[in-house]
């Protein structure tokens, strides 16, 4: 067997050992293993989750073998639960797979408590009221849930659970943590320690921007009043003096300067996102507290007090030029600045830790600087219940999709549809075009319901167009092995974010529409 550092060597490169670790503890119970629930979980077998436990009591038919990859005709006849195992195992041979024979509506009905043994429930091709139980049962049990379902050309992907929250969010796009805006004592010095003016050109074209624009910024606040530029003619005054500059000497580094001199304005203190962490009730801590907030309550001290309103610094430069010697230093500057507001942090930590009745160990080391170089990156994402999405959306944004053509209202319409459809099955024990024949009626009657539904919801009025409703009785229920891999992909992709801890997994509802190739996340 390869090791695991070869074996899940371009992943670690995307997540790290942290985060492949989280996957090698989790446990994960799949309901249904049809194309949609088999395609999910193949991508995190071959990721290398922990164990997998896949539930299931239907047959292999003729059929699956049109749309799952993970039966072949051997298994006709046989369990899907443990053909779909077998197949999943042969993947990865350093993942436990077992199976369970039963249908998930049974287990859901009859015996609730098997579900807390897991870290995350991958919940496919459930109706509603299944959907409603289980997620009552998995937040009571503080067990992730997600649910995925593909019924012809459109699909649905929706995460539950009352809080998760994330120190690693990794975004694409993140501003460095230089402070230009609000040098501390000892990057100011040390660009006061260097005189752009006296230099010989040589040395100045390689004096980092960081310097650079520091001084220049130190030098309008003196003849501005003592304020940083913010209106635009200012911004653009700010930069042409850089520019002026940058012709009498031709060096990149003024370039640079150029480039980022957008640094030198951003406001000072903290995001209105990591503001409103911080104003967050639970950022008071007790003892049923989690460690993250505990962290978050010695961040909120930091920054008002030794931060002087600022998250603790990052600590690291991007490349810039300069020579090695300026560089060095400044990286150091940058450094120790880091590992001093690391250490009021920690020890903020230990202190709350004792105050609430915890070890005051309990949080590592390296978890807090974690935190730290993170702060301000963090999120918290809290989902609403399955059962008050499905009684009380949230009006003003489900009236917003319907009527707003901005919205690939498509989006909506499937959404309202999907619920129609298990409203249709309740009443008349098939799905919409499920069996050949009555196609006309099952279209009226589809009508009916949606048209019902939507004016239980509150949405009077609002209509769905003909042609989705006919295109909702065409697909008859069908799982189409395309769409169920793209939904699959989605759901696993969800589900690594969640274990890990890491980059944000989806807010809402995602819909997505095969027919025009487009997906959406409703937030209802």
């Amino acid at each position: 067997m390869a090791e695991p550092k070869t074996k899940y060597d371009r992943q670690l490169r995307i997540w790290g050992d942290q985060g492949q670790a989280a996957l090698e503890k989790a446990s994960i119970c799949l309901l249904n293993c049809g194309p949609t629930g088999s395609e999910t979980l193949k991508n995190l077998v071959l990721g290398g989750v922990g164990s997998i436990t896949v539930i299931d009591g239907s047959k292999v038919e003729l059929g699956d073998l049109g749309n799952n990859f993970m039966v072949d005709e051997s298994c006709v006849g046989q369990s899907k639960a443990k053909c779909v195992c077998a197949f999943l195992q042969e993947l990865n041979d350093a993942v436990k797979a077992k199976f369970i024979e039963e249908y998930p509506v049974t287990l859901i009905e009859t015996n609730p408590s098997f579900f807390s043994q897991f870290t995350l429930v991958v919940a496919t091709q459930l109706m509603e009221d299944s959907m409603v139980k289980l997620d009552r049962i998995c937040r009571e049990a503080n067990v992730i849930l997600i649910f995925a379902r593909s019924y012809g050309l459109t699909g649905l992907v929706r995460i539950s659970l009352k809080e998760h929250t994330v120190v690693e969010s990794k975004p694409d796009h993140f501003l460095d943590d230089l402070r230009l805006n609000n040098p501390w004592p000892e990057l100011k010095s040390f660009a006061e320690s260097i005189d752009i003016d006296a230099q010989d050109p040589v040395a100045l074209k390689h004096t980092p921007y960081v310097v650079l624009l520091i001084k220049m910024a130190e030098q309008w606040v003196k003849s501005h009043g003592g304020s940083l530029p913010s209106t635009r003619e200012e911004k653009k005054e700010f930069k042409d003096l850089l520019k002026a500059r940058m012709v009498a000497l031709d060096g990149d580094n003024y370039k640079e300067a150029i480039e980022a001199s957008f640094k030198v304005f951003a406001p000072r203190g903290i995001s209105p996102d990591l503001q409103q962490i911080l104003n967050d009730s639970c950022a008071e801590v007790d003892s049923n507290s989690s460690d993250f907030w505990v962290m978050v309550a010695a961040l909120k001290d930091f920054i008002s007090n030794e931060g002087g309103g600022e998250a603790p610094l990052e600590g690291s430069i991007p490349d810039m030029t300069s020579t090695t010697e300026l560089y060095v230093n400044l990286q150091n500057i940058y450094q120790a600045k880091a590992e001093a507001d690391f250490l009021v942090i920690e020890q903020r930590v230990r202190n709350i830790l004792k105050k609430i009745g915890k070890d005051p160990l309990s949080i590592s080391k390296t978890t807090i600087k974690s935190f730290c170089r993170n702060a301000r990156k963090l999120k918290v994402c809290r989902y609403r219940s399955i059962e008050n999405e499905i009684n009380s959306p949230i009006l003003p944004e489900l009236q917003k999709y319907l009527t707003d053509e901005d919205y690939s209202s498509t989006a909506v319409g499937f959404y309202i549809l999907l619920r129609a459809v298990d409203r249709f099955a309740a009443n008349y024990n098939s799905f919409p075009g499920q069996f050949d024949g009555g196609m006309d009626e099952d279209i009226s009657r589809l009508k009916t319901t949606a048209v019902g539904l939507l004016s239980d919801l509150g949405c009077n009025g609002s209509t769905l167009t003909e042609d989705l409703i006919n295109e909702i009785c065409r697909f008859g229920a069908s799982e189409l092995h395309a769409v169920s891999a793209f939904i699959g992909g989605i759901a696993s992709q969800e589900v690594i974010k969640l274990i890990t801890r890491q980059f944000v997994p989806m807010p809402g509802t995602f819909i997505f529409n095969g027919i025009d190739h487009k997906s959406q996340i409703l937030s209802l």
